[in-house]
């Protein structure tokens, strides 16, 4: 008898040892799939299916439940969401209703035999059947929210390989879970409504307000077209809010300029202003950069450093090119945004701040949202006012103004006097800047480097003597182009160009130069010619072998026929 109770304590000592290693295992796995961002109702049937392999049951079901007890939502194990609402409306309701009173789980070993299941669904099993329920609240802050269910049948004697205690301390334990996973999506839900909210009042009030409400000037931005006015007028009214802003617009538009603007017109604006370059840094200098870091945490780190969110504290953060940052660094960076609160590298002391958040990026945020490589919840809290800035070929009567001001730079650094003639102005005019401001700085420096008297006129500028390069860099980047470029079209006339030209009227960059030259060789009525590296020679060949003939011949200049030359290794014919 002694040797039957020792076998026997052994038996339940192995059993309870494999039941708590499945609970564990199954917490685990299941715990895995709830933190996937995915809608509520699929996250909550994805969980229940992998805790069918986990527990013998023949149904489980998920319901949340109103404040005044009506269904919510219904997610049944391989079932519709109205199949799985229907089961839920048929089981008893004194039964939910005592899992929700009493806030414990419910164990009903034989659903035939307890009053609670009479005349229920489950009570009319086939003969020789016990159909035995468990239940367990789901819980929100002591409040019960929700009720996870299951079902199994068994032969009548046979008990199986399972214990109720610690089937409902599983149960629990995933109820737990679902009641976290509910409440965080719920608050993401409502966050971003209001976020949502905040933005359409902000926007209607910029819609309402009088376009005569300006000030003067702002600092470090030149212009006064109808566009920048119009951005101007945004960024007046919304600097007076907290609300986070991102910059949109081409590279070269100026968002620093404008995030600072968003700054010195706000209530912050006696406190620091703060830039970084997410795109200028690896992820894991970029998180000390802006979070700081603990001495030793890592090789280098001789001190104890904050970070920018610490030194913005008050003030305004900017963070340029946000699109670059890595998914791993977005749940970061969300996390600050939500929570206002941050540990350092390599630290374990949480820091709060007060910071208002700007951030810009050329990218198109929503495609990389569609396309998962940027986190939705991150979008919607730095987008909550989005400008958009115009390029510098909208705003073509902002041009003089920015290239004298550029020019008089140029002039107190280099103690020159130099000035700008109608000539030049009439070249800048005539040029699309696909670099925007930046590239006009770089030519109207590069000019006046270069310039051989007082003032400058239209034939000190690059392009007139077939030298200007950006056309090109342009078209090679290939997506990179700005919104709004055309393909750029081939060239009739043989003439070689002697303007500024835009990107959309040069003939030769948006192709590889060989490409160029098979094109124009055509409309040349060269068609005899059967290749393009052929075309180009029987050019050459008809010009004597020399260059600035063939490109004649073939409307290009005689740098492109160069390239083109290079790229078919075509030896050049001396005589």
């Amino acid at each position: 008898m002694p040797e039957a109770e020792s076998l026997k304590r052994t038996s339940s000592a192995a059993g309870g040892s494999r039941g708590a290693e499945r609970a564990l295992y199954g917490v685990y796995e299941i715990s895995k799939l709830l933190t996937v961002p995915e809608r509520l109702e699929v996250t909550l049937a994805r969980g229940l299916h992998l805790l069918s392999s986990f527990l013998d049951m023949r149904h489980a079901l998920i319901a949340l439940l109103h404040e005044d007890g009506t269904v919510e939502t219904a997610v049944g194990s391989g079932w519709s969401e109205a199949l799985a609402k229907r089961y839920f409306e048929a089981l008893p309701e004194r039964a939910i209703g005592q899992i929700v009173v009493t806030q414990m789980p419910l164990v009903v070993e034989n659903v035939q035999e307890d009053p609670l299941f009479e005349g229920s669904e489950l009570s009319a099993s086939a003969p020789g059947q016990v159909v035995t329920f468990i239940g367990v609240p789901i819980k929100d802050r002591g409040r019960v929210i929700g009720t996870l269910t299951i079902d199994r049948d068994h032969a009548i004697g046979v008990r199986g390989d399972f214990s109720f205690d610690d089937d409902v301390r599983f149960l629990t334990m995933i109820a737990n879970l679902l009641g976290q996973t509910v409440r965080l999506q719920r608050l993401i839900v409502r966050d971003r409504e209001r976020l949502m909210e905040d933005r359409h009042r902000l926007e209607k009030v910029i819609e309402q307000s009088a376009p005569g409400e300006r000030a003067s000037h702002v600092t470090g931005i030149i212009g006064d077209s109808a566009p920048i006015r119009a951005v101007l007028d945004k960024v007046r009214l919304v600097a007076r809010s907290h609300s986070a802003v991102l910059l949109r617009g081409e590279s070269g538009t100026g968002k620093e300029l404008f995030a600072r603007a968003l700054h010195d017109l706000s209530p912050r604006s006696d406190k620091p202003f703060i830039a970084v370059n997410c795109a200028a840094l690896p992820e894991g200098v970029l998180e000390s950069e802006l979070f700081g870091h603990e001495k030793g945490a890592f090789t280098g780190a001789a001190g104890q450093r904050k970070g920018r969110f610490e030194l913005a504290d008050g003030g305004t953060l900017f963070l340029d090119e946000i699109g670059e940052i890595s998914p791993a660094f977005q749940a970061k960076l969300l996390r600050v945004l939500q929570e206002g609160e941050f540990e350092r590298v390599g630290g374990s002391t949480t820091h709060k701040v007060n910071v208002r958040l700007v951030t810009a990026t050329n990218k198109n945020l929503e495609m990389a949202v569609a396309n998962g490589e940027f986190r939705a919840d991150l979008y919607y809290r730095i987008s909550v006012v989005p400008i958009s800035l115009p390029p510098l070929r909208e705003r073509t009567a902002d041009i003089p103004l920015l290239a004298g001001e550029f020019l008089r730079r140029f002039n107190s650094e280099h103690g020159a006097q130099l000035t700008l003639g109608d000539g030049a102005l009439k070249v800048l005019r005539s040029c699309s800047f696909p670099g925007n401001v930046r590239e006009l700085e770089n030519c109207v420096r590069r000019t006046a480097t270069l310039a051989r008297g007082a003032s400058l006129t239209g034939d000190d500028f690059a392009c007139h003597h077939d030298e200007c390069l950006s056309a090109v860099l342009w078209a090679k980047a290939g997506h990179d182009r700005p919104s709004g470029f055309m393909p750029l079209p081939v060239v009739s006339n043989p003439t070689p160009m002697r303007r500024h030209a835009t990107p959309s009227e040069q003939s030769f960059d948006a192709r590889e130069p060989g490409e160029g030259v098979v094109a124009l060789a055509s409309s040349r009525g060269m068609h005899e010619l059967g290749s393009e590296r052929d075309r180009l020679i029987g050019a050459m060949e008809s010009s004597g072998w020399v260059q600035a003939k063939a490109a004649r011949i073939l409307g290009l200049t005689p740098r492109q026929v160069g390239y083109a030359l290079r790229k078919h290794e075509i030896p050049i014919k001396k005589f």
